[in-house]
């Protein structure tokens, strides 16, 4: 109390406020009109192998240490920056500075040439062939497979698929495998509520719109409490950046092969069919409002199955 009738003290604080009130007028002139936005993806890489709009990236090290090398599987429907999302935060800088040989395969922007595309064309094709690539450019015999999200279904699928495929290991990340725990958006599509031809556009695909909307149904009150939080740090300039380049990701998502949108709803939604599979798998699950636990925790289920 003695604090709050001290006149210097009160002084203090009022200029403290006023110049985070006009650090927030500058950073929301800044959010308004985009400007300043980070710049994500930038760590070093090359394309080293194509296949339709998916690319196979190869990151540049001079300190490779751990072999075999690790070939990331990206998800189906957002953009692959998040795991290099601006320098100094950057899950691909940090297994770089491991000492790991990183490749990623990222998908592209499905457009109407990708319509048709079932979930096969991903596990059969494009993957064995960017699994191939890695083994020639390294002089690997196996690699190590990391599956993010949706990727983490389709490196599942290839190990299942595929049981002589040249794999050291399989880690999935932030992968739904018991799609009962899917939410209110699940259980709409899986009850036969809403079908995927319903929401495809004129390309055939179902357009990032819709899985915008899908993802905050998951969490309705996210948005909300996200402006809540900026508001409260938005005179700090880290935290300004770091809401740019999360945010913009969050909602910069890309169309949904509408084909493989319905193997999915199909196979996964409605049957729950992951968990018909046997497969022997590493995972680590953390806190994740898109997949949180209940959704990924069965992945122990498919190794124990295996093991019979």
């Amino acid at each position: 109390m003695a604090s709050l009738t001290n006149p210097v003290a009160v002084l203090d604080r009022i200029r403290h406020e006023v110049e985070r009130n006009a650090l927030r007028a500058r950073n929301g002139i800044k959010l308004a009109v985009g400007a300043d936005r980070p710049g994500v993806g930038r760590t070093a890489k090359d394309v080293v192998w194509r296949g339709g709009r998916c690319e196979l990236w190869h990151y540049r090290s001079d300190k490779v240490t751990v072999s075999p090398p690790l070939l990331i599987v990206f998800s189906l429907i957002s953009r692959s920056y998040i795991l290099d999302l601006t320098p100094g935060n950057s899950f691909v800088e940090r297994l770089l500075d491991a000492g790991f040989d990183v490749y990623l395969l990222d998908w592209g922007v499905p457009d109407e040439r990708d319509a048709q595309n079932r979930l096969e064309d991903y596990v059969d094709g494009y993957l064995p062939a960017a699994i191939t690539r890695v083994r020639e450019l390294s002089g690997a015999d196996e690699v190590n497979l990391l599956g993010y999200c949706f990727g983490g279904i389709l490196t599942l699928l290839h190990a299942a698929h595929h049981p002589d495929s040249p794999l050291r290991s399989l880690t999935v990340m932030a992968t739904p495998v018991d799609f009962r725990h899917m939410g209110p958006l699940g259980k709409i599509f899986a009850s036969g509520g809403v079908e995927i031809d319903a929401v495809v556009d004129s390309d055939g695909n179902v357009p990032p719109q819709v899985i915008l909307q899908g993802f905050r149904s998951l969490t309705p009150t996210a948005e909300v409490a996200r402006y809540v939080n900026l508001w409260d740090k938005l005179w700090s300039d880290d935290y300004v950046a770091a809401y740019q380049a999360m945010t913009g990701w969050s909602t910069d998502h890309i169309p949904f092969p509408g084909a493989a949108a319905r193997e999915t709803v199909d196979m996964l939604l409605r049957q729950n069919g992951l968990l018909d599979d046997k497969l022997t798998i590493v995972v680590l699950c953390n806190r994740d409002d898109v997949v949180p636990a209940t959704l990924a925790l069965r992945v122990a289920d498919l190794f124990l199955a295996a093991q019979h």
